[in-house]
């Protein structure tokens, strides 16, 4: 037999690309982890978006979907299963890219992750298309993305709307 280059062997929680994939192993949990992968994001893009800017929270959401992309490929190889539910990294990057548009401000981090995760379960065209068709690490990160621009673009418009 042949190998294809993937095993069926999940990477020990304790290695690199195990924490960093799962959330520090936030994608173990039983219930529900793709909320807590969301929920993870919201206290550090406060502290960014405080001490530092949207800019800087943009800046790190697009390094850490850059490092998820060769993660979860990694780890979806390693697993033998295509898009494992334990993987989070895309739902912790998607939850900052939408926080890019807010400000450290309790009301719109509740709405942004609540949009978030409706895009998320929801997957509105052409989210749905993207989960559907685009395999491996890029496939698994892009679906998040395109939810999170859904969720921000609604974000920012409440966000406008209430200071106008």
């Amino acid at each position: 037999m042949k190998n294809s280059g993937i095993s069926n062997q999940k990477p020990k929680s304790f290695e690199p690309v195990s924490l960093i994939s799962t959330c520090i192993g936030i994608g173990y949990l039983p219930f529900a982890p793709g909320t807590w992968g969301s929920l993870a994001a919201l206290p550090i893009s406060w502290l960014v978006l405080l001490h530092g800017s949207r800019g800087l929270l943009l800046i790190t959401s697009i390094a850490l979907f850059c490092i998820g992309v060769m993660v979860t490929n990694f780890y979806e190889r390693r697993c033998g299963t295509s898009d494992p539910g334990c993987i989070l990294i895309d739902e912790f990057v998607g939850q900052m890219l939408v926080l890019c548009v807010a400000s450290p401000d309790l009301i719109q981090f509740i709405l942004g992750f609540t949009l978030f995760r409706v895009m998320d379960i929801f997957k509105p065209w052409p989210v749905s298309i993207v989960d559907k068709n685009i395999k491996g690490g890029f496939g698994i990160m892009l679906d998040d993305i395109v939810a999170a621009i859904y969720a921000a673009i609604v974000l920012h418009c409440f966000i406008w709307i209430t200071s106008h």
